[in-house]
């Protein structure tokens, strides 16, 4: 028998569960959401967010004339092959930083000037050609391919600290000064010993000295010390528009994650002879590092390890460079007929040519060309902000549009189901009569319902 309560309540548990569901159904579709469906308001900034490709035929690849290719760079085999640890990998290219100074220099191959004569061929795996004054690049290989400095990274620093520093103060070496890679290049300086800021400079550019690097550094970064001063290299880089110079250790010893280029190289070079005093320091011959008499140690003498200062008419100076790992670097400048030119080389052997004499090849060849002869610029110091570059890990995935959420006049919120949120929907609107039986049948057979007494 129908109690007369039963159809009433049937109805209301229906009603009930008509609810839970609807709300459960939009539990699980704001679950499974996209991350893109969030609220957009008027004030909100707008936001990047990956489109949905449409299901479209892709392009057709373009012809094989219209693809650039790079021009290989003229290059003689070194005698012998060196044996070398593997190179280290650089950070991906990006194409914004590879198009700094005009989009001519985007490439790993040549690029010179039309009708201009052949560059020499090098061993070289990168180099650049620049006028020091008007900023023209005449010619490069590889101009924005990162690779290791070795002590063209001196360059850097002299660029940073030597403006900072009185060339007549006096400094002591402390041991943290002496810590560096044994065997590689020092001018001697002692422990204890008091040396002026100027022999220390002639030591670092003459002599390629560790030793007079971490000196420097230290001096020039203050209370901050060396690694001061390294932090004041990077900014000095970005600042001169040399924004795939990366420096990890003031000397150029061999440090994870430091690279440079022959472009930033020369940016670099620019940099260093408008500084008072630098040119002078990388034309001398040689000096004399003076005696300690409380460390009861005599002076010597050091000479330029740049030997184009002693064989190239017109040499202005620059800095020699070498590590296992980078191999040979160069950096040397000229001036000839009123023009100064700056040739900078990175990844060399030392046969058959030598890294000066790389440099040397690059100036004449710059030299053979007509004064506006150009395929780029160097950009100018003190106005590079860092442009925006490719990819990274919160912008869009490759393939996808990028998708500008405009700013809305109201603060509606708009949404993107995920599919398996509207599998979700439809598994629990399948299940919902099951649920509404199961739950009619256990209140029918289980516990009475409870009834108010009729108020007598």
């Amino acid at each position: 028998m129908t109690r007369p309560w039963e159809p009433r309540r049937a109805a209301a548990n229906l009603a009930r569960m008509t609810r839970r569901l609807a709300a459960t159904t939009a539990a699980a579709a704001l679950a499974f959401a996209l991350p893109a469906a969030t609220p957009v308001h008027a004030s909100a900034a707008p936001a990047v967010v990956p489109a949905v490709a449409p299901a479209v035929a892709p392009a057709a690849p373009a012809p094989a004339a219209a693809l650039r290719a790079d021009v290989p760079c003229p290059r003689v085999k070194a005698n012998p092959l060196p044996s070398r640890p593997p190179k280290p990998r650089p950070p991906a290219a990006d194409p914004v930083l590879r198009q700094v100074g005009g989009a001519g220099l985007d490439t790993d191959g040549l690029v010179v000037p039309e009708g201009a004569p052949a560059p020499p061929k090098l061993t070289a795996a990168s180099w650049l050609v620049a006028d020091l004054d008007t900023g023209a690049v005449l010619g490069g290989c590889g101009p924005h391919v990162r690779g290791t400095p070795a002590s063209v990274q001196k360059l850097l620093l002299a660029a940073t600290v030597m403006p900072r520093l009185d060339p007549d103060r006096k400094v002591t070496v402390t041991r943290e000064d002496l810590a560096f890679e044994p065997g590689s290049s020092a001018v001697g300086l002692l422990e204890g010993g008091r040396y002026t800021v100027q022999t220390l400079w002639l030591g670092l550019l003459l002599q390629s000295g560790n030793d007079a690097a971490n000196v420097l550094a230290r001096l020039g970064g203050g209370d901050g010390g060396l690694p001061a001063t390294i932090d004041a290299m990077n900014a000095e880089a970005r600042r001169l528009g040399a924004f795939q110079t990366h420096a990890v250790t003031p000397s150029g010893l061999d440090g994870p994650g430091q690279f440079t280029s022959a472009y930033d190289l020369a940016l670099i070079a620019r940099a260093c002879f408008a500084v008072d005093g630098f040119q002078d320091y990388a034309l001398t011959r040689n000096t004399q590092i003076p005696a300690q008499p409380q460390k009861k140690k005599g002076g010597f003498q050091i000479q330029n390890e740049n030997k184009l200062v002693f064989n190239y008419p017109g040499a202005l100076g620059g800095k020699t460079g070498f590590t296992q790992l980078a191999r040979h670097t160069y950096v040397g400048a000229a001036e000839r007929d009123g023009r100064r030119l700056v040739a900078t080389v990175l990844g060399a052997e030392a046969r058959p040519l030598r890294g000066w004499e790389q440099g040397a090849a690059l100036l004449d060849w710059g030299f053979s060309l007509p004064a506006d002869a150009r395929v780029g610029e160097l950009v100018p110091p003190g106005t590079n902000d860092e442009p925006a570059t490719g990819a990274t890990a919160s912008e869009p995935p490759a393939g996808s549009t990028p998708l500008r959420a405009p700013a809305a006049a109201s603060s509606a919120t708009s949404f993107t189901l995920h599919p398996a949120a509207m599998a979700a929907v439809a598994a629990a609107l399948a299940a919902a009569p099951l649920s509404l039986l199961l739950l009619n049948r256990r209140r029918r057979y289980g516990r009475r319902p409870r009834f108010r007494r009729a108020v007598r």
